[in-house]
């Protein structure tokens, strides 16, 4: 009894995980989710795959054969207590029960033997009666059935144990230690999957999703397997004809459904169905479940601009996600890998929005990746619509290195136009090492005095030009590790606030040219608008070093086109532990809401009539048996005549 019940707490946990815990998820959303430490220790212990993993089907295993061991070796004994009334007891045991009375009555032993069967009858009870040489036994009992619910409780316990193997993970288990199977854990079509990865048509029992976009029509799904995946094949097809979702006020989503069509060699015409969440399609015993949506390949417009050559015109480009670009730069080739789109990126609102609202909507955005031609890669978020922070209006454009991190935000300023175009221009003028160089010499010349023939001069004007390229290209962390490693520690403060000041002085004097150039008056200075686009500038060049990208991308247009995510499962063993349900509540309802009782009357026989010796005892000690006893004392009392 003791490891019956350990071993039922212990699954009993394992499944609460199991539930708790999101199952068969890519490792990289455990990563993020609980870290790399206590991902390695959840891994160990199989918690992303606890079904399947090999200490719960051991466990489930070893209580099946249990409890089965237990149920052969005793439904004998209890079915034969069931229909053993044990008239053989003797007068001596029943005087030694807790429930007893005696008395006399003037009636012959035989007579009120009789009288007494008959009264029992009416309450309901089974009998036996013998006699015996010393009198005349009456054994009676009610509630036997009670006894069955020991039986049904454990036949549950080895019924649930078999379902859950047969839809459990234990054949793939068996067919990988095997070599059969293999999990894939490339990014590849469908189309170039390995055998060994393909699982066939008429697998016993699965559970696996798809994502179908709209007009696209799928006969496998994807089950989840460790760091990998398999592919499993369908017997027939399913396409998503259309797909809608309802949102809330606030973008949100707040319900999706999907109409799909079954293409089945069996069917003379595609059956056609909605779904939505908990309203699944049943057909043939798989279950078909609407369970998210995502991009199904919207058809994007994005515009690049060179951050190594500003100068240069921006390019225009036609993809869609889950597609690959070429593009070449000066730092050489890379590949523009479009990973998603996002029709709303919904966000807490901060406390001083003056909207007062509590979630905002940031907008459509565009996920890619960046991968240089050694396979080094960087993950990008780009959002379409300009985000207002602190009363000014920037693009927002995140980088991550791993999906274990979260992203770093370049911040790039609109312009007068809503657009990147006079940053783009002010990084070109920066970014030209000969302007930078000219403008230091003129500075120096009209600002400070100092000619060419200055012993100082070229000195200063390449210290000058080397903290504005520095900046420029390295940003501001750079020259705070340069005065760090040059500069004494009581003097690092002035000078660094002295390097930023002299970068500062030679922008600024580029961003003066460049408001001229766009017409700007400013005969009585800049105005605040534009000197706070200089200082949002300043910041988003030394953002443009951990930025990392040779370019910046920006979405312009899109078509968006919508996929359904469908969860399909195959579980025969699904209605055995339906049944095994059922049997285990009828065996907790019986044992606890039937009472087994016995009762013995034994009629001995004496001078002037005959000597009622009266018993009884229930299958177990319970308050209302006293009762019962106390009226049917009475009530055989009254009917015999006692004396």
């Amino acid at each position: 009894m003791n490891l019956a019940i350990t071993l039922l707490v212990a699954i009993a946990i394992a499944s609460v995980i199991g539930t708790v815990l999101q199952q068969n998820e890519p490792y990289n959303n455990y990563v993020m989710k609980f870290g790399p430490y206590w991902f390695e220790v959840f891994k160990s212990l199989g918690l992303f795959d606890i079904y399947g993993a090999p200490w719960f089907l051991f466990l489930l295993g070893f209580l099946l054969v249990s409890t089965s061991v237990c149920v052969y070796r005793n439904t004998p004994s209890i079915i034969k207590d069931m229909r053993h009334f044990r008239l053989d007891v003797q007068a001596k045991s029943l005087r030694a029960f807790r429930h007893k009375d005696e008395w006399a009555v003037a009636a012959a032993p035989a007579d009120t033997a009789a009288d007494l069967a008959k009264r029992l009858k009416e309450q309901g009870y089974r009998l036996r009666i013998k006699q015996r040489d010393d009198g005349v036994v009456l054994a009676a009992m009610k509630g036997s059935v009670s006894r069955l619910g020991y039986l049904l409780s454990h036949v549950a316990i080895v019924v649930i144990c078999v379902g859950g193997l047969i839809d459990g993970n234990l054949p793939l288990k068996l067919a990988e230690m095997r070599g059969e199977i293999q999990a894939e854990t490339r990014d590849i079509p469908v189309s170039q999957i390995p055998p060994q990865s393909m699982l066939p048509a008429d697998s016993s029992s699965f559970r696996g999703s798809v994502n179908i976009p709209e007009g696209g029509r799928a006969n496998f799904l994807f089950i989840g397997l460790r760091d990998g995946y398999l592919v499993q094949k369908l017997p027939f097809s399913i396409e998503l004809e259309d797909f809608r979702i309802e949102h809330y006020s606030s973008g949100m989503p707040k319900s999706f459904e999907s109409t799909i069509l079954i293409h089945d060699e069996d069917l003379e015409e595609p059956l056609r169905r909605d779904i939505a969440v908990n309203h699944p399609l049943i057909y043939k015993g798989y279950a078909i479940y609407q369970a998210s949506f995502s991009d199904g390949g919207s058809k994007l417009k994005l515009k690049s601009w060179s951050l190594d050559m500003p100068q240069q015109e921006p390019l225009d480009i036609d993809t869609s996600v889950n597609s690959q670009v070429r593009l070449t730069t000066p730092r050489g080739d890379y590949n523009l890998e479009v990973s998603d789109f996002k029709l709303f990126n919904i966000f807490p609102a901060s406390e001083n929005d003056p909207s007062g609202k509590k979630f905002h909507n940031y907008g459509p955005s565009v996920i890619y990746r960046l991968r240089a031609a050694n396979g080094e890669a960087r993950e990008y978020v780009n959002y379409m619509t300009p985000v207002m922070l602190d009363g000014r209006s920037f693009f927002l454009s995140g980088m991550r290195m791993s999906q274990a991190e979260d992203y770093r935000f370049l911040h790039v300023p609109l312009d007068a136009d809503g657009g990147v175009d006079r940053f783009m221009a002010f990084l070109a003028m920066v970014r030209d090492e000969a302007r930078v160089r000219e403008k230091v010499r003129r500075q120096l010349t009209s600002e400070m005095g100092i000619t060419q023939e200055d012993p100082l001069y070229e000195q200063l004007t390449g210290s000058i030009v080397g903290l504005v390229t520095t900046f420029v290209n390295d940003g501001v962390d750079a020259i705070v590790a340069q005065t760090e490693k040059t500069i004494q520690e009581e003097k690092r403060s002035d000078a660094l606030a002295y390097y930023i000041k002299t970068i500062q002085g030679v922008l600024g004097s580029f961003y003066v040219d460049l408001l001229r150039q766009e017409g700007v008056d400013i005969s009585a200075g800049v105005n605040d608008s534009d000197a706070a686009y200089f200082d949002d500038a300043l910041n988003a060049l030394s953002q443009l070093a951990p930025y990392g990208a040779p370019m910046y991308i920006k979405l312009q247009e899109f078509e968006h086109i919508e996929a359904s995510g469908l969860q399909i499962t195959k579980a025969p063993g699904q209605n055995i532990v339906y049944l095994g349900c059922v049997m285990l509540i009828l065996g907790v309802f019986f044992m606890f809401y039937l009472h087994h009782r016995r009762l013995w009357l034994f009629i001995s026989d004496q001078e002037n009539g005959s000597m009622v010796l009266f018993a009884a005892a229930g299958h177990r000690d319970r308050s209302d048996f006293d009762k019962e006893f106390s009226f049917l004392q009475h009530d055989l009392r009254r009917r015999s005549g006692a004396i």
